[in-house]
């Protein structure tokens, strides 16, 4: 996201596959795909846990502390 935002990107689009992933229309259009396990999750937790991976990912872009 660093990188992408240096380079002047400033918006993002996220997008939350169901059980057997995503259509592949999707993943062509996609300019980045990311798996956070190979498990199966309920989309309500995993809107939580990406918000929280974002949230975490600017603290350290910003040199600020993090909790572990």
């Amino acid at each position: 996201m660093n990188q992408r935002m240096t380079q002047g990107q400033s918006d993002f689009v996220f997008v939350i596959g169901g059980s057997n992933g995503l259509h592949k229309d999707v993943l062509q259009r996609s300019n980045y795909a990311l798996s956070f396990s190979k498990m199966t999750f309920p989309h309500q937790m995993m809107r939580v846990v990406l918000i929280e991976q974002v949230y975490r990912a600017f603290k350290i872009m910003r040199g600020e502390a993090y909790h572990k």
